[in-house]
């Protein structure tokens, strides 16, 4: 069996943080007596990627994502665990592995903002030591599957979020990593700049075979990109499988839309009614009852279309966090 591209073992991180009440007295006694107080970001990770793999990293806000990134690239130490990347520690931050890898961050900028992107890919040509024409295919091959071309030679700060986010992505993969840590590469774009970026990820793993660990809010970009995801909170590790069996483990209902002429019928008898608009009703109904839900709605009803499906992938995200705080 192949040795895993990424390697998480017992991966622990934590912060110790300052803590005080507020006051004058109690911040002139913090100068001589400071009560620290132990914060776990991480809590015992575990896991495996194999080369190609493309993982949906789930998570709220403050669940140790963005944390869990930055160790794995190197940017910060663990407390505790064991972490491997295409063989090496990442936070020895050897050429060999850098030259290998490489973060995206949707919040964060790493193009200079007063020169055109052109001249910041040829920076990274440089830091990268990149043979010229190396540099020059790659970009090619960016520029027309990103549709780079009108961009390159505008100053950074005149181009639209879309725009500069397109930019860094090509900046991020010039020297054609095998590892990928995206973390909110849509963030803040729209729908159509979206799907391109999506189109763009989905391209590049086929085409070089790179393993990519992706965190979003946007449970799209999970959808369209992913099979499997692993889903944590507070740190700790609490699903790590097949999207599809997410939804299975997660949710004890499902979605029937049913389209009638109107809304004037009553359908509480059936489930619950999330939603009527022009006629086309939304019912979520137990999942062991939805056949026989189902067939009562076709006897008794004039139904011009009937779908069944799960439900939303935010609302299983949403169940899974709920269970785990209680």
């Amino acid at each position: 069996m192949p040795e895993p591209v990424i390697h998480l073992q017992e991966l622990c991180k934590t912060y110790r943080v300052p803590e005080r009440e507020p006051g004058m007295r109690a911040a002139v006694k913090s100068l001589f007596r400071r009560k620290m107080n132990n914060i776990k970001a991480v809590d015992g990770l575990t896991f495996d990627l194999a080369r190609g793999e493309m993982v949906g990293f789930l998570g709220p806000n403050g669940a140790g994502k963005t944390t869990t990134l930055k160790m794995l690239s190197g940017l910060l130490h663990p407390t505790g665990g064991e972490v491997r990347v295409l063989g090496s520690i990442p936070w020895k931050r050897d050429r060999d592995y850098l030259r290998q890898i490489t973060l995206v961050m949707g919040q964060r900028s790493q193009l200079v903002w007063d020169i055109p992107a052109a001249d910041s890919f040829e920076l990274n040509r440089v830091i990268y030591r990149l043979p010229y024409s190396d540099y020059q295919r790659t970009l090619k091959e960016l520029t027309n599957l990103l549709e780079l071309g009108p961009l390159l030679k505008k100053p950074v700060r005149n181009l639209s979020l879309g725009e500069r986010m397109k930019c860094e992505i090509a900046a991020a993969l010039l020297h054609r990593p095998q590892v990928v840590f995206l973390d909110e590469p849509t963030i803040g774009l729209d729908v159509t700049m979206q799907r391109r970026i999506r189109s763009f990820i989905s391209e590049y793993n086929r085409r070089y075979e790179a393993t990519i660990l992706l965190t979003s809010h946007y449970m799209a970009d999970v959808e369209a990109l992913t099979k499997r995801v692993i889903v944590i909170h507070h740190g700790k590790l609490l699903f790590d499988g097949d999207l599809s069996k997410l939804v299975q483990t997660f949710t004890a209902h499902k979605t029937i839309v049913v389209q009638l002429g109107d809304c004037s019928a009553d359908l509480r008898t059936y489930g619950e009614v999330i939603n009527c608009e022009e006629g086309r009703w939304t019912l979520r109904v137990p999942k062991d009852r939805t056949a026989r839900i189902t067939e009562r709605l076709l006897v008794d009803l004039p139904i011009i279309d009937l779908l069944v499906e799960d439900p939303p992938i935010e609302e299983v995200i949403d169940q899974v966090f709920t269970q785990e705080s209680a």
